[in-house]
């Protein structure tokens, strides 16, 4: 079984993050840069099956620029067998669905039993990349699960929904998204770090691809950027000093700003 994991390189969550107001993009390199955690989570359901069925290869999987490689090099620390990098500076700001695009195009071609993914990176929040990779693949998928079982040909797990919890399940080849309900990923140890130097790397272009896009090209825009705008400033808040009136004119705050419902009214 050979299964594909999709990591991201995201700026770290405990920096400042901004988007460059020339371009919209996320300014990467404003904070230092890691792996996502919900990737790692991802890599450590693949990486688990692996250890228990030898003959499983783990390959992680990720488009963007040249500095991804180092998140790359971290999931073969981890234990993946090999790394698969998509880049290309057609792909500059590409957005959620060409991004899908791109990298169901890079699983079809290194092959697959499985596609696992976090349900949602910590920068874009977009959610909806798992599913769409399935829709260019023509495969199942299985989303947000809090756990994952892999057997006979099929993959299952547990979805919180609304009013309770659902049990799913697709035959493979299949792409499924998990949640943080699993467990940590594991550390990279020394043993893994120096075995990570001697793992094949494989770096992708859109012609390696057969892909022949132009992301800058409106024509092909899967979504546009109408405007951006820095974040205005946070304000002190309105102060309510007590004069013998503070109960009543804070009443009024909370109905003015809609905040409880006036029922005398």
């Amino acid at each position: 079984m050979r299964i594909l994991v999709l990591v991201k390189d995201v700026p770290d969550t405990y920096a400042d993050r901004r988007l460059d107001l020339e371009t919209g993009l996320a300014d990467r390199e404003a904070s230092e840069r890691v792996v996502d955690e919900i990737g790692e989570r991802a890599l450590e359901v693949a990486l688990r099956h692996a250890d228990e069925h030898p003959e499983t290869e783990v390959v992680a999987m990720s488009m963007g620029a040249e500095p991804v490689a180092s998140s790359l090099r971290k999931a073969l620390a981890m234990g993946a067998a090999r790394a698969v990098h998509v880049v290309d500076e057609a792909l500059l700001g590409a957005d959620l669905v060409l991004t899908a695009e791109v990298l169901a195009a890079a699983a079809r071609r290194t092959g697959f039993d499985l596609v696992i993914a976090g349900d949602q990176s910590t920068d874009g929040s977009g959610g909806v990349v798992p599913a769409m990779v399935a829709e260019f693949l023509d495969v199942a998928q299985a989303t947000r699960l809090e756990s994952v079982e892999l057997a006979d040909g099929t993959v299952s797990g547990i979805r919180a929904t609304d009013g309770g919890t659902a049990r799913v399940t697709a035959e493979l080849p299949a792409v499924i998204s998990i949640t943080e309900r699993l467990p940590d990923p594991r550390f990279a140890n020394f043993k893994g770090i120096m075995a990570a130097k001697k793992k094949p790397l494989e770096t992708l272009s859109l012609a390696d691809l057969d892909l022949d896009i132009d992301a800058a090209d409106a024509a092909t825009a899967r979504s546009i950027m109408i405007t951006i705008s820095e974040r205005p400033p946070r304000s002190g808040g309105t102060k309510i000093t007590d004069e013998g009136d503070a109960g009543e004119r804070l009443a009024t705050f909370l109905i003015e700003n809609r905040l409880v419902e006036n029922r005398l009214a």
